[in-house]
């Protein structure tokens, strides 16, 4: 009966078998034998070397990517409905240690490559305007749209064309890669991504998120922001054995596909009502106060999105048998 957050969602029994096997005595930190495969593991599943370190949260991981990518005194260029703008409380600022975020525009919550051409343009090159030096994309977007793999590799050549870094805030990446039926890779290292913040969280995973460096040198100088920031546990092995799990057999992919599922059976239900095409596991649709107290009162969750909108999201747990009773709610109103 809860649609208001995949956060809500327990974890998945992979990950709950993982860390039970975990559970005993190895090396601290990120030295023990968990931690040592990641990137090895991450590594096969992109198709190419990469660096990889867990951290406990997405914002985390997207603040600590950015740091790596963008200067204190430096830009990254976003959209206005960007999770790092709205929801980060600002810790891409604080991580970066000052870094702006220059807020871009773009249907679906999505950025395209002539919005930033013409926003890098009107920056003048010199010391009284802020440079940019990075761009972060979010896949699925906020308003739960898809960037296909020609539109990341679009932004991907406008980044290399001006010298830019390029972030993917992925706390869905698991979501578009599911609808999509593309490869891992054709999302990120093959459309120019430099760093992947990797959501396992919102898919069944308990406490452990991924940052993926597609420039493994950028891995070095994060090791120690991710120690200054208070985010290198001590027992780190906890976290790798939740990645490890799902990266295994594919986890990962089938929770997104399950999710997404039940978000498709939602829109189909909703005719009208949907504000934005359903590509991922959020839906959104109009309702009056009314009709949202009518949903309320029959025992179901979800979030109110602005006037007379609201937002439903789909968990990984929650097949047809848990979706049908809000579906069918929701079109008989």
């Amino acid at each position: 009966m809860r649609f208001f957050s995949d956060n809500a969602a327990p974890a998945c029994p992979a990950v709950m078998a993982a860390l039970i096997e975990a559970n005993r005595q190895d090396t601290a930190y990120d030295g023990d034998a968990w931690s040592k495969r990641l990137d090895a593991a991450f590594s096969a599943l992109f198709g190419a070397d990469v660096a990889v370190l867990w951290v406990p949260t997405g914002t985390a991981a997207n603040a600590l990517a950015l740091a790596a990518l963008c200067p204190p005194h430096g830009a990254v260029f976003c959209h206005r409905e960007a999770h790092i703008q709205v929801d980060e409380c600002g810790a891409p600022e604080f991580y970066t240690h000052g870094a702006k975020l220059l807020l871009l525009e773009g249907e679906g919550a999505k950025l395209t490559p002539d919005a930033i051409e013409a926003a890098a343009a009107a920056i003048r090159d010199d010391v009284h305007q802020v440079q940019p030096h990075a761009i972060s994309i979010t896949n699925a977007t906020e308003a739960g749209r898809v960037y296909t793999p020609d539109e990341v590799a679009a932004i991907g050549r406008v980044a290399n064309a001006r010298g830019l870094g390029f972030h993917m805030d992925g706390a869905r990446f698991a979501n578009a890669v599911a609808h999509l039926g593309c490869t891992p890779a054709a999302l990120t290292v093959e459309a120019g991504v430099d760093a992947l913040s990797f959501g396992f969280v919102k898919n069944g995973g308990m406490s452990a998120e991924a940052l993926v460096f597609f420039r493994p040198d950028l891995a070095a100088a994060t090791r120690y922001r991710r120690k200054r920031a208070g985010h290198l546990q001590s027992k780190g092995r906890y976290l790798a054995a939740q990645l490890l799990a799902m990266l295994e057999d594919d986890v990962w992919l089938a929770n997104a596909r399950a999710a997404n599922a039940g978000a498709a059976l939602i829109a189909g239900a909703a005719g009208g009502r949907l504000v934005e095409p359903v590509e991922a596991n959020e839906v959104f649709l109009t309702l009056t106060a009314d009709e949202a107290a009518t949903l309320r009162a029959k025992g179901f969750d979800f979030y109110d999105w602005g006037v007379g909108q609201a937002r439903f999201v789909t968990a990984w747990d929650q097949g047809e048998a848990a979706v049908r009773p809000l579906a069918d709610a929701i079109a008989a109103l």
